[in-house]
């Protein structure tokens, strides 16, 4: 292809991504990042993006935090996942240590909304106290 420099492509399960390093007709280089997805079998949906050398280091910088933010969250997941000791006494059983899972929470517990703090209206409010 005219002005490609470099390409690589990475096949997973249903979709392609394509990384084409290119170079425009004034010579600007930039990468290009291709998802081709399959819809129905003979059928695929593309989409790209386009990032220019000049303003690559801002976007791999941005593409960092993100990925620093995944794997934080997937440990911190599979922290709260880990089993956790019960507790020791005559109740935890003969001899050996007990192991349990924490409970999920049902669905229904996420969706439940939070009290609303209460509203401020900026006046001043004196309590007393009898005493007696």
């Amino acid at each position: 292809m005219r002005g490609e420099l470099f390409t690589t492509k990475v096949i997973l399960e249903n979709r392609s991504y394509f990384f084409n390093v290119k170079e425009n007709r004034t010579g600007d280089v930039f990468l290009q990042i291709v998802e081709s997805k399959s819809r129905s079998g003979e059928d695929f949906e593309r989409r790209d993006i386009v990032v220019f050398a000049d303003d690559m280091q801002q976007f791999f910088r941005g593409m960092d935090e993100s990925l620093s933010f995944i794997d934080q969250d997937r440990r911190e997941r599979k922290k709260s996942r880990r089993p956790f000791p019960a507790k020791s006494g005559p109740e935890s059983g003969a001899g050996g240590e007990k192991f349990y899972s924490r409970v999920a929470r049902p669905p229904e517990q996420d969706r439940q909304e939070k009290p609303a703090p209460p509203k401020r209206t900026g006046r001043i409010h004196i309590v007393s106290k009898k005493t007696g």
